[in-house]
């Protein structure tokens, strides 16, 4: 996607609608066209690079998959994760799994991939978050809404 096409997404995707209605739309749509196609289609990644996050539950211990948008680095060898919730007030559930769990799995690309995840904090955090805005600038009125710093976590291929 690209020019008018991309603003008019992140503008949309700014908004306080689409806080309420996307997180419930969005992520099941990615999870079930990302099973129908055994892993090959993720529609939200049409917009923005995306794995699907399957982490086991902080409380249940059980796995959860979850697609999430990500940020690539280094082609590939590692992943940003913004903890965003689409600006809404609590951190998603995601993040508590990652914390308490950091060893986890993501699907990308259709390939299987075991990490570690890690709380970013501090100045790499910082430019990390920089480099996030540069992204996808909605995230700057996503942290505008909550009083929460906005988690940010790097996932490094394990193994």
């Amino acid at each position: 996607m690209a020019g008018a096409g991309l603003r008019l997404v992140q503008k949309v995707s700014a908004t306080r609608v689409f806080a309420r209605v996307a997180p419930h739309f969005i992520p099941a749509m990615d999870r079930a066209v990302h099973r129908l196609t055994r892993g090959k289609v993720l529609p939200s990644a049409r917009m923005l690079p995306g794995v699907i996050l399957t982490a086991r539950g902080a409380k249940s211990g059980l796995p959860r998959r979850t697609p999430l948008a990500c940020m690539p680095e280094e082609g590939g060898k590692s992943w940003v994760l913004v903890g965003s919730n689409f600006g809404r007030p609590g951190h998603p559930a995601w993040t508590a799994n990652l914390l308490a769990n950091p060893d986890a799995e993501v699907n990308w690309r259709g390939a299987d991939v075991p990490v570690r995840a890690r709380l970013l904090t501090g100045e790499e955090r910082a430019a990390v978050w920089e480099a996030a805005l540069g992204f996808w600038p909605p995230y700057a009125a996503y942290q505008a809404r909550v009083e929460r710093e906005i988690r940010l976590f790097r996932l490094e291929r394990r193994g």
